[in-house]
């Protein structure tokens, strides 16, 4: 069980993630709609700069509430459940699935980045081609695993840790 939660808070905060575009995506559509000449970009025409500031910082920390939790009420119910010996199990197995995971969603998010980047320069084909619009989705999921989920995975390790060894003596 220990080992699945990184996956499992991992996929949540992705899910978070694009949750949270979407509600840019629309704000910045009813931006477009509903202040005249902003489309066109004419001078002096401003957008709502502090609504999508709200929108991404509100929405940041509302999809991690639930992450959160997961991993703190799966740490107190398996070591309610299960005594010393079960967390100290459950927390093996979160430390080095969640090292592996946090490298490879770094690593790889890195990757498809640069990826996208060297294409750019005008390798295999450069911009415009099949290449690039491949290496553009690549990069649109690299983002999210390279900034969000690999460094969050280093926190969620602590936390869980944490968690077991402030209620470790209730656990005996």
């Amino acid at each position: 069980m220990g080992a699945a939660i990184p996956a499992v808070f991992s996929a949540m905060l992705i899910l978070g993630v694009d949750k949270n575009a979407q509600r840019m995506i629309a704000e910045i559509h009813r931006q477009f709609r509903e202040i005249k000449g902003l489309a066109q970009g004419k001078p002096g025409v401003e957008p709502e700069y502090n609504k999508c500031i709200d929108i991404a910082t509100t929405g940041a920390l509302k999809e991690l509430i639930p992450a959160g939790l997961v991993a703190i009420l799966a740490t107190v119910a398996v070591g309610f459940i299960g005594g010393v010996n079960a967390i100290g199990g459950f927390l093996m197995g979160n430390i080095v699935s969640g090292l592996l995971l946090a490298l490879f969603m770094s690593n790889a998010g890195g990757l498809w980045d640069n990826a996208k980047k060297y294409i750019e320069e005008g390798n295999f084909g450069g911009k415009g081609t099949s290449n690039h619009a491949a290496a553009v989705v690549g990069d649109t999921v690299g983002d999210p695993f390279k900034d969000t989920s690999g460094p969050s995975l280093n926190i969620l390790i602590k936390l869980m840790s944490v968690v077991a060894l402030v209620l470790a003596p209730l656990f005996m």
